[in-house]
């Protein structure tokens, strides 16, 4: 038992000293343009690439927006990269953002 405790501390105190690795490295896999935004529906229509963790080919869908302020991050016409899940049953914007 009291290995185990040792064993535990070691790996929390290395894990600190750790860097942490970037938050949109693997955040905001897919890559895509935006069509169309509707505010009032909290959803936005992105023309997007392979979405891998969906198994989905890229396609033009319809995604639900996690948090409103999303919809306002972009406009038609901007590139984006994105992140998506499913939440209740909906595909569902979990992070995006502008690319040049």
């Amino acid at each position: 038992m009291r290995k185990l405790i040792l064993a535990t501390s070691c790996f929390i105190a290395l894990s600190a000293l750790l860097p942490a690795a970037p938050a949109h490295a693997q955040a905001l896999p897919v890559s895509g343009t935006v069509t169309k935004i509707d505010e009032a529906a909290g959803k936005m229509t992105i023309k997007h690439g392979p979405i891998k963790k969906m198994d989905m080919e890229g396609m033009t869908m319809v995604f639900r927006a996690q948090a409103p302020d999303m919809l306002k991050r972009v406009k038609v016409g901007d590139n984006v990269r994105f992140d998506v899940d499913k939440v209740n049953g909906q595909m569902t914007l979990t992070g995006i953002e502008k690319v040049k």
